[in-house]
């Protein structure tokens, strides 16, 4: 991100100071290879792709204990830590645990009274997406019971609301294949220490609904639109003649500079409050060629040493 500068007035003098970003707020922060999080617990709608999750994540050098109750993460998590081979270490925690559930809230805040830094990531999708997986497998849902499909998914998902609010990191997978699970999992979970702060951006047409996972969402559907285009119809956002023409709009590079100057406080904020996974999702509408050539943009200006930007199209090429 750019130097920005804020104004200062001291009696009839007006001076300038350098304005404190996200980046300065990550760099205040202690350095350490698993600063990020020592302790990662992975929870979600069934169907979601949690097992896809764990894998990826296992072959990422986490440890990763399946179906564990909430009550025993604080006792998982201090065997571990006396373990010099175990350094990442994610728990799975469901709706299969059924009354333990309860005992959530109140793991969490042992954990962190014990000096962990626990980071809740929560994998949703859409009820149309599990519904589809559900009948695919022939399986019923856990919640089931003597009711449809249907039935058991809304049932789960009134029991998550409130630890799907609270999540660290939110994880649509609708759409999503096992490999592009995966890919997305190593992206958001891997890397390098360094980064303090990783943004997934995500393109995508508002005909395909806005992605389960936004924190913040922009709209490009203000620009002209290149599918009217003939030359540019087949083209992407990714390809240059597609991006020259959206960013030859002046509103298209007013609001990239405008964009950046909103996020800042944004970051720096959650930054400080603790947060380390966000997710802005810019959309058009069939999320080919603006909401793809914005998000590149927008992931360059963003970047720096101590933020990691994440790209995913996730409706490039459905059309």
């Amino acid at each position: 991100m750019t130097d920005r500068t804020t104004h200062r007035t001291t009696g009839d003098h007006t001076t300038e100071a350098p304005a404190r970003t996200a980046a300065d707020v990550a760099a205040e922060e202690v350095d350490g290879e698993e600063h990020r999080s020592d302790l990662i617990i992975l929870t979600g709608m069934s169907g979601a792709g949690r097992s896809t999750a764990v894998h990826a994540m296992e072959d990422l050098g986490w440890y990763v204990v399946d179906n564990l109750p909430p009550s025993m993460l604080p006792q998982l998590a201090g065997l571990v830590r006396r373990s010099p081979a175990v350094h990442r270490l994610a728990a799975v925690v469901d709706v299969r645990t059924r009354g333990f559930f309860d005992a959530f809230t109140e793991a969490l805040t042992t954990l962190r009274a014990e000096g962990h830094h626990p980071r809740v990531v929560f994998v949703d999708a859409s009820d149309e997406s599990l519904v589809r997986r559900f009948e695919s497998v022939r399986r019923p849902h856990p919640l089931q019971g003597d009711g449809r499909l249907l039935d058991g998914i809304q049932e789960e998902r009134s029991r998550l609301s409130d630890l799907r609010s609270q999540a660290d990191l939110l994880v649509d997978t609708s759409g999503l294949n096992v490999h592009q699970l995966t890919a997305k999992v190593r992206e958001m979970l891997g890397g390098a220490a360094s980064a303090r702060l990783r943004i997934a951006i995500v393109s995508f047409g508002f005909k395909y609904g806005v992605p389960l996972d936004a924190d913040t969402v922009f709209d490009m559907r203000f620009l002209p639109n290149p599918y009217w285009i003939p030359e540019l119809r087949g083209h992407t956002g990714l390809e240059k003649p597609v991006a020259d023409y959206v960013f030859a709009q002046p509103e298209a590079r007013e609001f990239i500079d405008r964009a950046v100057d909103l996020m800042e406080p944004m970051l720096a904020g959650y930054l400080k409050e603790g947060r380390r996974y966000i997710t802005i999702a810019v959309g058009c509408t069939g999320g080919k060629h603006r909401s793809v050539a914005v998000a590149e943009r927008l992931a360059e200006e963003l970047r720096t040493p101590a933020i990691a930007t994440l790209l995913f199209h996730r409706d490039l090429g459905r059309e």
